[in-house]
C-alpha cells in the first residue's frame, strides 16, 4: 500500500461531499490535516479480519471487496464498494475488531479520516450522526436481503442475482454493454455462495440459454427479464 501526498485536499473533500458539507468550520479544520489518501495495487488487502480499527474509509476510485474467510479457508464476498461510499466504521463503533476484511478488485484509490475526529464531531453534530445512521441502515438492509438469497435460492437463482446486482453497482460499458467489473470465476463464485465448479457450470448454461454473452472475464446480460426471473423463482 502506497500513500501519496494529496496535491489538492479540495478535491478530496469535493469527492465526500454528502459528508463534508455536514461538518462545522471547526470541524472541517479538524478534519483537513488529518485526511490521508491511500494507492491499493489490485487484490491488496485494506485491512484484514481481526484488525483493530481506526479510520473511516472511503473508496474514492476503483472497487473494493469486503469478505470474510469461511469453513474450508473459502471467502465470502459480503459487499462491493463503488465510489464514493464509507466503509471500515462499523467494527469502530461497535468497539470490537474487523470481523471482516476488505481489498481492493482492481488498482484503487481510498480516503481515510481518523475515527477519533469522527466520534468527537459526531458526539455534537445531529446531522453526522444521522448520515451514519442511514449509511448502516441501508447496509444492514442489504446485508438481511443477500443473507435470504444466500441461503435459500437455489444456484440459478443465486448466480442470477449476483450478475444483476453487479450490473447495479457497476453499470456497463456504453460500447459494449459489459458490466463494468471483470471478476475471476472464483470471485463470482464468493459472491454467489458457491463452488467455483458450479458458478462456471451455470455461467455456461445462461450462456448457451442465451442469457449472457461471456468473452473471458467480461460478461454481457443479453435477457434481463429471464435472470431476474429466474433470481425471484431462487
Amino acid at each position: 500500500m502506497a500513500v501519496r501526498e494529496v496535491p489538492n485536499l479540495s478535491e478530496v473533500t469535493e469527492q465526500i461531499a454528502d459528508l463534508w458539507q455536514l461538518l462545522t468550520p471547526e470541524e472541517r479544520d479538524a478534519f483537513l490535516p488529518a485526511i490521508s489518501v491511500h494507492a491499493y495495487k489490485k487484490n491488496e488487502l485494506i485491512y484484514r479480519e481481526g484488525q483493530s480499527p481506526d479510520s473511516l474509509l472511503c473508496l474514492l476510485e476503483g472497487k473494493v471487496k469486503i469478505f470474510r474467510d469461511g469453513v474450508g479457508g473459502r471467502s465470502q464476498i459480503m459487499r462491493l464498494m463503488r465510489p464514493v461510499q464509507y466503509f471500515g466504521y462499523r467494527a469502530y463503533l461497535a468497539a470490537e475488531p474487523y470481523v471482516t476484511a476488505a481489498a481492493a478488485f482492481e488498482p484503487s484509490t481510498v480516503c481515510s479520516i481518523p475515527m477519533r475526529l469522527v466520534e468527537r464531531a459526531m458526539k455534537n453534530n445531529n446531522d453526522l450522526c444521522l448520515f451514519f445512521v442511514k449509511e448502516l441502515s441501508v447496509d444492514l438492509g442489504i446485508s438481511d436481503c443477500r443473507m435470504v438469497s444466500l441461503t435459500q435460492k437455489h444456484i440459478r437463482g443465486r448466480l442470477a442475482e449476483s450478475l444483476l446486482f453487479l450490473k447495479q453497482t457497476y453499470g456497463t460499458d456504453p460500447e459494449e454493454g459489459y458490466i463494468n467489473i471483470y471478476m475471476s470465476r472464483e470471485d463470482l463464485a464468493n459472491l454467489s455462495n458457491m463452488t467455483t465448479s458450479n458458478a462456471i457450470r451455470t455461467l455456461s448454461n445462461f450462456a448457451a440459454e442465451r442469457l449472457i454473452e461471456m468473452d473471458g472475464r467480461k460478461i454481457r446480460l443479453l435477457e434481463e427479464e429471464t435472470l431476474l426471473k429466474i433470481s425471484r423463482i431462487g
